[in-house]
């Protein structure tokens, strides 16, 4: 193994993270022709409505019984950061924020003290199929920080750069920065109070797409850094000159370049990195904080104030079928 590379393990739905990283899911579903209500026009027979991670016919309703996703439920101490490669998710929360995003769109929210949210996936497409391609990550707030006041960010496609080079046989790589510069490149601001937010953190979130016969090379960052790069769609590549599979994640020393070939199809590649919180985590569920007693306090805090309660009409809630891609924030016009 090259020296560069520290471990590596196989992926799943639920990939394996490292602090300050808490959590990462790849979500990868062909959903089939929507019927007039948003959801998938195939019986749901045979399904675990509410609880429904099988896969059966290559899709999942999650917790969704009409439409897929993920109704209301709570959150505290920590950020979710929402990558739509392909689809769309309406938001709902218990601020009164709600939009719609996908299609490359990212949503950084930081549920600081206490926020109960909605993602669900609309289907909107009633005469062809309608895939959904996105991660969500957890990044963990530092002590200081995990009651802060709750709050999200849009980074539409639009606004968050990606950028391209030529290997020396011309072909184009193209990596998407969420997080973290890239040859001076900066990306759109996330939530003010996350580690991400102080660039001594070195928090890096890229998409690295490389077609057929490419190289590139991952510039070295600085040394004791989480990093780690998901290798989620393709066939072969080579890491300085270590052969690779997809569906597997590779943990690289931080200060080391390293070449990436791509020895088949179009291969993709997501890049989490960040220096460690360095924090002892409690979790349960929903919740991460940093002593068990902290961990009471959270469900006791949302069993008693249901953090500021639900004001949409339902818990799933998804949004008007005629509406495109939008964002309105607490107590702000839509954007």
């Amino acid at each position: 193994m090259s020296a560069s590379i520290l471990k590596r393990l196989p992926l799943d739905m639920f990939w394996p993270t490292f602090d300050p990283f808490l959590f990462c899911a790849f979500h990868n579903d062909k959903y089939p022709k929507a019927n007039a209500d948003m959801g998938p026009a195939e019986s749901l027979v045979g399904r675990a409505l509410g609880q429904d991670f099988a896969g059966m016919d290559g899709w999942r309703m999650y917790h969704g019984k009409k439409v897929p996703g993920f109704p209301a439920h709570p959150h505290r101490g920590f950020e979710t950061i929402t990558i739509v490669n392909e689809g769309l998710v309406d938001h709902a929360d218990s601020m009164g924020a709600s939009g719609r995003y996908g299609e490359g769109d990212t949503q950084w929210m930081t549920a600081g003290e206490g926020v109960q949210h909605s993602e669900m996936f609309p289907l909107l497409n009633e005469n062809d199929a309608n895939p959904l391609e996105l991660f969500q990550i957890w990044l963990n707030l530092p002590s200081k920080n995990k009651m802060v006041p709750p709050h999200f960010t849009m980074l539409w496609n639009e606004d968050t750069p990606v950028v391209k080079a030529l290997d020396s046989n011309g072909n184009e790589v193209a990596i998407k920065v969420v997080a973290g510069s890239l040859n001076d490149i900066a990306p759109a601001p996330c939530p003010p109070n996350s580690w991400a937010a102080d660039d001594k953190n070195h928090v890096a979130i890229w998409l690295i797409d490389l077609p057929e016969n490419a190289e590139w090379t991952l510039p070295a960052a600085v040394s004791n850094l989480s990093r780690t790069l998901y290798f989620f769609e393709g066939d072969s590549v080579e890491l300085d000159g270590v052969e690779g599979s997809v569906n597997e994640a590779f943990v690289l020393k931080s200060d080391a370049a390293v070449v990436i070939k791509n020895i088949g199809k179009v291969a993709r590649f997501l890049m989490l990195q960040g220096r460690p919180i360095a924090e002892h985590v409690e979790k349960h569920g929903p919740f991460v904080m940093n002593t068990k007693a902290e961990l009471q306090q959270a469900f006791n805090d949302y069993q008693r104030t249901q953090f500021g309660g639900w004001p949409w009409p339902r818990h799933d809630q998804v949004h008007d079928k005629s509406k495109g891609r939008f964002a309105k924030y607490a107590d702000e016009q839509a954007k």
